[in-house]
């Protein structure tokens, strides 16, 4: 399903935007959303081989793109790319935390090393170039962060312990960091997809068919979500269309966190008439 597109052209003409994990996923399609919008991407994640679309589609759209390699879990390596790209574009407007690690585990399986990893990528990692990108956000007087969280992070999950613990982290740095940085003109919101369709995310988290349906109903408008919506979703949260929203955590899930009628039941397939009260009334 297309994605209705909410944001006027040229609404980031003249920014500067750095995207974790920019290159594949989510991050290539809010890249590729921002560029089209008219912002120059800096793309960084750990390996530049992902960055070769991104780089593509802004040689044919006309935006410029920025392709640096980054490991988030390295504070030097951050304050490096921060340090090398500002000077270059004169600084940086949009910052969105994508970068991530997530793959199905029971907690009583996952060794304390796949734990920590996951830890370190998604939560320390957001620490890490948000504490970078706001001190040049703060000498600027302004700037706008969207990170990206998880439904499971208020509830909790089965298979994600490290994921919804890294993903509750976030949930509780963004508010902290909006009441922290607002006096210095710095939003700070997050996003929390449900399940939408990439390779990636179906082949770490819905790796069959049986399962990937199993999802979709638990899903209350009964569809996955498309990349290119939720993209649309963090593009405006981080675009001055939104400049009285902060420490938001916006739900994009299709009803996936709403409750799931009492025992799986298609309420459609029960049914009375309207002027027959239930007994006992």
């Amino acid at each position: 399903m297309a994605a209705h597109h909410v944001l006027p052209r040229g609404a980031f003409a003249g920014q500067r935007a750095l995207v974790t994990g920019g290159g594949t996923g989510l991050g290539l399609a809010i890249s590729t959303r921002l560029g089209l919008l008219g912002a120059t991407i800096v793309c960084a994640s750990r390996s530049q081989h992902h960055h070769a679309t991104l780089v593509q589609r802004g040689e044919e759209h006309g935006f410029r793109v920025l392709s640096r390699p980054l490991d988030v879990r390295e504070p030097d390596q951050v304050r490096t790319l921060v340090e090398e790209v500002v000077p270059e574009l004169g600084g940086l407007d949009v910052l969105i935390n994508n970068a991530a690690g997530n793959f199905i585990r029971p907690a009583l399986k996952m060794s304390p090393r796949a734990f920590a990893t996951v830890i370190d990528i998604a939560l320390n990692g957001v620490f890490y170039v948000s504490r970078e990108v706001g001190r040049v956000m703060e000498r600027q007087g302004s700037g706008a962060i969207v990170n990206i969280t998880a439904p499971y992070a208020f509830s909790g999950k089965p298979g994600v312990v490290h994921s919804a613990c890294a993903k509750a982290g976030v949930d509780t740095m963004t508010r902290t960091l909006a009441a922290e940085w607002a006096p210095h003109g710095i939003r700070v919101n997050a996003v929390s997809p449900g399940p939408f369709q990439t390779a990636g995310a179906a082949q770490r988290l819905w790796p069959s068919e049986e399962i990937e349906e199993a999802i979709r109903k638990e899903i209350a408008l009964g569809r996955f979500g498309d990349v290119e919506e939720v993209a649309e979703v963090v593009c405006y949260l981080a675009s001055p269309a939104a400049a009285w929203i902060t420490g938001a955590v916006w739900s994009v899930t299709g009803g996936w966190d709403l409750p799931q009628p009492m025992g799986g039941l298609d309420l459609r397939s029960i049914g009375r008439r309207r002027d027959s009260p239930p007994k006992g009334q």
